[in-house]
């Protein structure tokens, strides 16, 4: 089974990822996820912090000669902002971070939980994401995260429905805010602007598309392995996601089933594609019925809540001795939703080469190709 833990701390020595039942035989493309890392970095209203950052990945473990070998992984990325034993003890929790509840839970210091809870950790997870994602390419599965909302203001994906994820891809880094609608970048970047003139934040909903999936992955037969449930768990687990949809999501309780539901047709001429030749002329489901791919490409939205730390505090209360103080105030951005496309885009793709691995075992590389390809062959003559 595939799966990763991540270790570190916000302003600690480095984070670390590791990642274990990875199959052997992949080629290892460190500048690849360096540069996924440099995109985690990147996105108008980020703070001071990732002028100190510049982002590699160190890989410690599981490979010979940028191959890997099956054994476990184990990837660094040093924080250069190291300056942990340094820092002093918060007084005031602040509103909508993790320093009241785990500091009363560990009956310990608001420092102590802050540090490991900050997003900062999601470097790591990008890391491994982009491991993964190295994984599906072999498989001819791609994605690509983007921005659709900020704040108030929606951006959407019309007019990329029919674009390949690689035109996607252009379009959304020729973004400052990772949007797929570029001509909008001024007036985002004006509306952020106001909110950092106003010492506030924000935040917006981002959208994960993953092409090239074949039927099956995931399953309908047990209620913890069902896909939706893995991907949802896995994005809602990111700092700051309140919210997570597929395909229609939301929108789907309020309309009739006739209007929700994709009908099924057959184009035999497209019978050598993942589809297998099963087209919809819709994909409210976003890839996924039953708690499994259905051939058509997953679409998966999450909204961020805004960013809790403001530059004008909220009130809060002295631990010390509960008396009402505004809360303490850490560096941070005014706006992290470009971060959060690239993130997201992550934690799907290891979830998704997670379930890859299920279904076709993970031991070697050339053994997968090869569970694959007799699983196509059968899939196509059933």
């Amino acid at each position: 089974m595939l799966h990763y833990s991540t270790a570190g701390e916000s302003h600690g020595k480095s984070l670390l990822a590791l990642i274990d039942g990875f199959p052997a035989g992949l080629t290892v493309e460190e500048e690849f996820i360096n540069h996924e890392l440099h995109l985690r970095q990147g996105g108008y209203g980020r703070g001071g912090r990732q002028k100190l950052e510049q982002d590699t990945v160190n890989i410690l473990s599981g490979t010979w000669q940028s191959v890997t070998l099956g054994s476990p992984i184990a990837m660094q990325i040093v924080n250069n902002d190291y300056k942990l034993e340094r820092l002093k003890e918060l007084e005031r929790p602040r509103p909508g971070h993790a320093d009241l509840t785990g500091a009363i839970k560990y009956l310990g210091s608001i420092r102590g939980v802050l540090e490991r809870s900050s997003a900062r950790e999601t470097a790591a997870r990008v890391a491994a994401g982009a491991l993964a994602r190295l994984l599906l390419r072999e498989f001819g599965i791609e994605t690509v995260g983007y921005v659709v909302q900020l704040g108030e203001m929606k951006f959407g994906s019309q007019g990329t429905q029919d674009l390949t994820i690689s035109q996607v891809r252009t379009l959304r880094d020729s973004s400052s805010l990772y949007s797929v609608q570029p001509h909008t970048d001024p007036d985002a970047q004006a509306y952020i602007d106001r909110m950092a003139d106003e010492g506030d934040t924000l935040g917006g909903i981002v959208e994960v598309r993953v092409d090239g999936l074949p039927f099956g992955l995931g399953t309908h037969a047990q209620w913890h392995r069902k896909l939706d449930g893995k991907l949802a768990q896995a994005v809602m687990a990111v700092q700051a996601i309140k919210g997570v949809e597929i395909g229609m999501g939301f929108e789907a309780a309020g309309k009739r089933g006739s209007q929700v539901h994709d009908p099924i047709q057959h184009d035999p001429s497209l019978s050598h594609l993942p589809h297998l030749g099963y087209v919809r002329p819709s994909n409210n489901a976003g890839g996924l019925e039953g708690g499994m791919t259905n051939g058509q490409p997953l679409i998966l939205r999450a909204a961020k809540k805004p960013i809790s730390t403001l530059r004008k505090p909220l009130d809060s209360i002295r631990m010390e001795d509960k008396q009402p103080h505004r809360a303490n105030y850490e560096r941070s951005d005014v706006c992290a939703i470009s971060a959060a496309a690239i993130i997201v885009e992550h934690v799907v793709a290891f979830e998704i080469a997670t379930a890859l691995v299920d279904k076709f075992g993970g031991d070697s590389l050339v053994e997968m190709k090869a569970r694959y390809d007799l699983f196509m062959q059968m899939a196509r003559a059933h």
